[in-house]
């Protein structure tokens, strides 16, 4: 057989591994980590408030190893996240381990004047790997949870599944919770990562912010120059606005559409009358939803979509199937993905054999989440009389009212002791 000539080596190597499905590894490029990195996450919240932290899918998937909650950069435990619009910043630089306090110049349909990050007292060491988001250990509950799947009027043929934790094998608890997550490390405080805000500089963002135009880093440490431009699709998201309706049982929701939103996912969780954990999710695949209640990257999304785990960014409206809850009801939560941005410069080069040395970066994550009880709508609980206020007034500056003042969804520990007895 005639030899190939070595400049068709690489061509015919890739047309192999389509045939026969066997991937292609080429020489990985060489990357240094940047000498400046910042992150910043963008959240509109609605609907009833919740503790900082007070995910109640992500608090139940920490008690079985999962990944808990990222990017809150808290200057205190009793934050509540009432409706409203967050930012979250945080800046490290290299040269600069104990970088104590930075200034991030913004636009002026932002803040003025420019936010003043600063580390907070007894921050925690820095992780290892910022992609790694930290996992808090829980105790496990007793008692059996059902998890159902799928927008419809009727419960779905196999459904639901059923983990009798009682008798449960670590084989059952692995076939169960499934949870798809791809959540990354954002905005966090740590030694040497001054945030914003602090208590020095704990302004609430005005309801009519905009965070377009040209944003820059500046402190000791921090390489000149770190100047970049968010555009509008990582803007502040409008606020998600869910409705409910009844159905012959089954209970419609409906949204508004956010144009830059990249997919929707909704999840419900209450109980059955039984002394069951009943779970749901909009899903076409069989997920518990706890960690999908957060930020996300955007090949995850992508993926997630084509699996038709995620609702297409088209899509305003899905339907809990009747006789899941009854009329008992459950927590609910709806979230919008914005589009993440990964800047770096000088960007990456295209030759693979050139080292990439960047010397600054940051990534831009953006959502919008809702939260309330399923059967009640957004007007129903604007009536209630149960309310809660930010733990800080000084951060309501600027917002409203009815902003300020929202229903609290119970902590999620205490929701879930309190399904199983306990």
């Amino acid at each position: 057989m005639k030899p190939v000539p070595s400049k068709n080596r690489l061509v015919t190597a890739a047309v192999v591994s389509i045939l026969l499905n066997i991937p292609v590894v080429y020489a990985a490029q060489e990357v240094a980590a940047p000498e400046a990195q910042a992150w910043i996450d963008i959240a509109t919240f609605s609907g009833m408030g919740m503790p900082m932290g007070g995910n109640p899918m992500g608090a139940l998937g920490g008690m079985f190893g999962g990944k808990g909650s990222a990017g809150a950069n808290t200057f205190g435990n009793t934050r509540t996240m009432s409706a409203g619009r967050w930012v979250d910043v945080t800046v490290r630089a290299r040269a600069n381990q104990s970088l104590d306090e930075a200034t991030q110049a913004v636009p002026a349909g932002f803040l003025s004047p420019a936010l003043a990050l600063k580390t907070p007292k007894n921050a925690p060491p820095a992780p290892r790997d910022d992609e790694e988001v930290t996992r808090e250990p829980h105790e496990k509950p007793k008692g059996r949870m059902l998890l159902y799947w799928g927008c419809g009027n009727e419960i779905r043929p196999g459904q639901p599944k059923i983990l009798d934790m009682a008798t449960a094998t670590p084989g059952d608890y692995a076939k169960f919770f499934v949870a798809r997550s791809a959540t990354q490390r954002g905005a966090h405080s740590a030694a040497g990562r001054p945030v914003w805000p602090n208590p020095d500089d704990s302004r609430m963002v005005p309801a009519d912010a905009s965070l377009l135009g040209e944003h820059a880093y500046s402190g000791k440490g921090i390489p000149d120059g770190f100047r970049f431009q968010i555009p509008a699709a990582q803007d502040l998201m409008p606020p998600l606005s869910l409705e409910q309706a009844d159905k012959n049982g089954a209970t419609d929701l409906s949204w508004n559409s956010i144009s830059t939103a990249r997919a929707y996912f909704v999840s419900a969780m209450g109980s059955n009358g039984k002394e069951d954990m009943v779970m749901w999710s909009s899903s076409e695949l069989a997920d518990t939803g706890f960690g999908l209640m957060d930020y996300q990257t955007n090949a995850a999304v992508d993926r997630w979509l084509k699996e038709k785990v995620l609702l297409m960014p088209n899509t305003t409206s899905c339907t809990v199937p009747k006789g899941i809850f009854g009329e008992h009801g459950g927590m609910l939560r709806l979230i919008a993905y914005g589009d993440e941005l990964n800047l770096a410069h000088p960007p990456r080069p295209k030759n693979p054999k050139v080292k990439w040395e960047p010397v600054w970066a940051v990534k831009v994550r953006v959502k919008a989440v809702t939260n309330g009880m399923l059967g009640m709508s957004a007007q129903g609980m604007a009536g209630r009389s149960g309310t809660s206020r930010e733990a800080r007034p000084d951060r309501n500056k600027g917002q409203s009212e009815e902003s300020q003042t929202v229903p609290t969804l119970p902590e999620p520990i205490e929701l879930l002791k309190g399904i199983f007895g306990r």
